[in-house]
C-alpha cells in the first residue's frame, strides 16, 4: 500500500496566515501540519508517500521536507493546478499508485492515535473496495456525514443543512485501484469541483465500501478554531500515539 496527502488549495478561511504560505506549511503546536499525516501514514506500515499540493508555494514542500529521510518516508510530489476539488487531486496520484492500493489522507487531519490496525488488515486480507473513517462530531453540517444502515454504509451526504447523523467522513481513506475509474467518471459539482463524497458514493452503490469508528480524538485544522484546537490537542498529549 501507497500514501497519498493531499496538500493543495488556497486555504481561504485561513487568511490573513495563507497569503504568502501552503495552508498545510502552518505551525500546529511544534511542527508544520504537513508532519502529522505524513506521521500517521508512517505508522501505519507506508514507506511510499505522495504529496499532491499546488499555488506559489509549492516547492516549500521539497525545501522543508526534501526526498522525506528526516521524517522516515520516501517522499515523492505531484502538482494540481487550480482548485478542482479532492478527487481532482486524487486522481493525480494514479501514475504514482501504479496498481497498489492506497491511503489518502487529507493533509489538515490530525488524530490521537493510529490507524495502523485497520490498514494492516485491508493489506493482509487482499480486500478489495475502499474503507472510511467516521468520528462524531458536535458540527457535521461542516462535513460529509455518513448514514448508516446495519453494518454497511447508506449513503454519504456532503455538508448536510440538516445531518441524519453526527457520524463525521473525516478526511482518511484506503481505496483500492477502481478509485481512479470512479474519479474518471465524475462530474463537476456545483461548486465546480470533483467531490471526494462522490467517489466514496460509487463505492458504496458498488456494495464495496466499509467503515470503521476511529479511536481517540480527531481534528482537522482548516479554520482558526480547528487550528488552534490542533495545537492545543497535541500540546496537551501529543498526537498519532502507537499505544
Amino acid at each position: 500500500m501507497k500514501g497519498v496527502i493531499l496538500a493543495g488549495g488556497l486555504g481561504t478561511r485561513l487568511r490573513p496566515l495563507t497569503k504568502i504560505t501552503n495552508k498545510h506549511l502552518l505551525p500546529v503546536y511544534d511542527r508544520p501540519m504537513i508532519y502529522y499525516p505524513i506521521e500517521t501514514l508512517k505508522n501505519a506500515g507506508i514507506e511510499d508517500v505522495l504529496i499532491v499540493t499546488g499555488g506559489n508555494s509549492a516547492g516549500d514542500f521539497l525545501r522543508l521536507l526534501e526526498n522525506g529521510d528526516e521524517v522516515g518516508v520516501n517522499l515523492d510530489y505531484v502538482y494540481q493546478r487550480g482548485e478542482g476539488g479532492i478527487a481532482d487531486a486524487l486522481g493525480l496520484a494514479q501514475r504514482f499508485a501504479g496498481n497498489d492500493d492506497i491511503c489518502v489522507m487529507l493533509g489538515d487531519n490530525i488524530i490521537e492515535k493510529n490507524i495502523r490496525e485497520p490498514v494492516q488488515k485491508y493489506i493482509q486480507s487482499g480486500s478489495d473496495g475502499g474503507c472510511i473513517f467516521l468520528k462524531e462530531v458536535h458540527d457535521p453540517q461542516r462535513f460529509g456525514v455518513a448514514v448508516l444502515e446495519g453494518d454497511s454504509v447508506k449513503t454519504i451526504i456532503e455538508k448536510p443543512k440538516d445531518p441524519p447523523s453526527n457520524l463525521a467522513v473525516i478526511g482518511v481513506y484506503i481505496y483500492d485501484n477502481q478509485v481512479f475509474d470512479f474519479i474518471g467518471g465524475l462530474e463537476p459539482s456545483d461548486r465546480g469541483e470533483l467531490e471526494i463524497t462522490d467517489v466514496n458514493n460509487r463505492y458504496i452503490d458498488a456494495g464495496k465500501m466499509a467503515y470503521g469508528i476511529l479511536d481517540g480524538w480527531w481534528t482537522d485544522a482548516g479554520t482558526f478554531d480547528s487550528l488552534l484546537r490542533a495545537s492545543q490537542l497535541v500540546a496537551e498529549g501529543g498526537a498519532n500515539r502507537m499505544d
